[in-house]
């Protein structure tokens, strides 16, 4: 009697599964954790080290996540609820963006004073702000304001002008990281501002930065060496108009988004952009059966994003009463995808990092997550305090704040005077940085293939292919056992602990 079932026993019962539904039986162990690789294709042109993206929402996406997540060996999509020029200078931020170097340094100018110093260094954490002649990037140096400067002053009302330091220790523009490190160790200097030959400030170079970087083996560039960025647009033919932009600006890959994504409008979208710009990647979605993957798939995706309703804070399931189990949803698109060679993103329903095993346990070569990654530094918005709980906003596309900013696109809901929502406004707690989150989730990752005796993706999807791969179903009971419970009290280890797991 074998233990277990195969994917396509488990799934053959057309029950509706989700990912706690579900639990993956062990495999034989004979290599260490180390060994374990994690790099898969995003796309059928792209491979990245990790398979994780941030989903295009306008509080989890833009530039400073982009940039952070493509370091780390994901990739991240910038959301559309802002204007063509404020996207595409996003993607423009991600793809200048040279490891070490601080593009868009934040700049005041002599006329302001201490108290706007002060602001800075309470709302961002940093000070050692460059003074430039009129307050603006690019714009000529003339001095920078550092801690030593003002610490010790009574009257933050004093102007820049009579305490900045004019002395200043610069290098020219297209310097090295390594000899521009050199410079601030011999200079006993915080701050290293980079000019062009006119003298007009170009970027900042931080000694706590440097210190805090290190090399980013994993990265996700391209063949220009440069750091990957990814963009959302909509199917409506207005966004024609901003995909040629973003296209202009650099972008590596798109991803059409649609709540529903088996639409005339969005095979128009893809057929548009196969024929404008056909060394573009193009993500077509969301879906979540097989039927609705063949049509996108032949209108020229080259990539599919699945889930309709799994979202922590999407309720389009319990209001229109139309989507699909997320566990199902991925098994069975990515059945048929991967016989069109065609990878699968499973969007949405992730938790922790057993659902995002899950997930690629039933054929998906990444995944796409809002909730997981909200909450961290690097999304929009600011923190603040509710009941001494340092918070962040966090809201679902299509929560009638979403649509009032735009996110109604996704939802062919942008000319209706009456609007359903189909999510929600929340709140999430402050998770720290994903310098720190993705590692986890990567270690995470890498014990659980252990666990299931695969070294890698290709290894995981062809034992779930060979019904190798087995699985069974939990109960209520099996769940609860499945967590922490019978406990009087206990602490949960917070996301991104770096200790290592044994």
């Amino acid at each position: 009697m074998t233990d277990g079932m195969s994917a396509r026993e488990l799934f053959g019962s057309h029950s509706s599964m989700t990912y706690d539904d579900i639990v993956i039986l062990p495999g034989f162990i004979d290599f260490g954790v180390q060994e374990v690789q994690l790099r898969t294709r995003l796309t059928r042109e792209i491979e990245i080290a990790a398979p994780l993206c941030s989903s295009p929402m306008d509080t989890v996406t833009e530039s400073d996540m982009a940039v952070n997540l493509a370091l780390l060996g994901g990739i991240g999509f910038i959301h559309y609820n802002n204007s063509i020029e404020q996207q595409t200078n996003m993607v423009r931020r991600v793809k200048r963006f040279e490891n070490g170097f601080i593009i868009e340094p934040m700049v005041l100018s002599p006329d302001h004073c201490l108290a706007d110093v002060d602001a800075i260094r309470e709302r961002h954490g940093f000070s050692g702000i460059p003074v430039t002649q009129d307050g603006t990037l690019n714009s000529k140096l003339v001095g920078i304001v550092a801690n030593r400067d003002i610490d010790f002053e009574q009257d933050r009302s004093i102007l820049l002008r009579d305490v900045m330091t004019v002395d200043l220790v610069t290098a020219s523009k297209g310097i090295t990281l390594k000899e521009a490190n050199r410079l601030l160790r011999e200079s006993k200097k915080g701050k290293l501002p980079i000019i062009d030959e006119n003298g007009l400030l170009a970027a900042l170079v931080s000694r706590t930065d440097i210190k805090k970087n290190r090399d980013f083996p994993d990265a996700s560039k391209s063949s220009d060496k440069q750091l990957m960025a990814g963009a959302a647009v909509s199917t409506r033919k207005q966004d024609r108009e901003r995909l040629e932009a973003l296209v202009e600006a650099g972008v590596d890959v798109v991803v059409i988004d649609s709540a529903q994504g088996h639409s005339i409008f969005q095979i128009e979208m893809i057929e548009y952009a196969r024929s404008s710009f056909p060394d573009l990647q193009v993500i077509a979605g969301n879906v979540v059966t097989q039927d609705q993957c063949a049509a996108l798939i032949q209108a020229g995706a080259d990539g599919i994003r699945v889930g309709m309703g799994p979202g922590s804070i999407c309720t389009t399931q319990e209001t229109m009463a139309v989507g699909r189990g997320q566990a199902a949803a991925v098994y069975h698109c990515a059945l048929l995808c991967r016989e069109q060679n065609v990878p699968v993103i499973a969007d949405g329903g992730i938790r922790d990092i057993g659902h995002i095993v899950k997930a690629l346990s039933v054929g998906a070569s990444c995944v796409m997550m809002g909730l997981l990654f909200s909450g961290t530094s690097e999304t929009p918005g600011e923190y603040f305090y509710q009941n001494g709980v340092r918070l962040k906003r966090y809201r679902g596309m299509a929560s009638i704040e979403a649509m009032d900013a735009g996110g109604d696109k996704r939802y062919f809901a942008d000319n209706e005077q009456v609007r359903v929502a189909q999510g929600v406004s929340g709140m999430v707690m402050d998770k720290g940085s994903i310098r720190n989150l993705v590692p986890y989730l990567c270690q995470g990752l890498k014990h659980a293939f252990q666990d299931m005796g695969v070294r890698n993706l290709a290894a995981l999807h062809d034992a779930l292919d060979q019904g190798e791969l087995c699985f069974e179903t939990r109960t209520q009971s099996a769940q609860q056992e499945g967590g922490v419970h019978d406990m009087y009290s206990y602490e949960k280890p917070a996301l991104g602990t770096r200790e290592r797991i044994e």
